[in-house]
């Protein structure tokens, strides 16, 4: 699942253009930005969220937490490596 700041319609197009087959979740109002603790002032803009990922179990236990810089992308074998290991411990150790 993935979430920006982008309104619910650039969600609906990014989707659309990129075909994507995963859930887009809009922070339009910059809650989640904050709660997750990423934001920052970018080129002027105040609650910017930080590019992160978050790895976040069935449990809803946040197992990873990673930071790239604003030109940096994350690593997608890496996430996805993460993503198997995680599934494979299952439920809370």
């Amino acid at each position: 699942m993935g979430i920006s700041r982008d309104s619910p319609y650039t969600h609906i197009a990014w989707t659309q253009a990129l075909d994507l087959n995963l859930g887009l979740l809009s922070d339009f109002n910059g809650d989640a930005v904050h709660a997750f603790g990423v934001d920052q002032e970018f080129r002027g803009f105040r609650d910017v969220a930080r590019r992160s990922t978050f790895l976040i179990d069935g449990e809803g236990i946040v197992r990873a937490a990673l930071s790239y810089g604003n030109s940096e992308l994350p690593d997608i074998d890496e996430l996805l490596a993460a993503c198997r290991a995680l599934r494979s411990t299952g439920p809370s150790e």
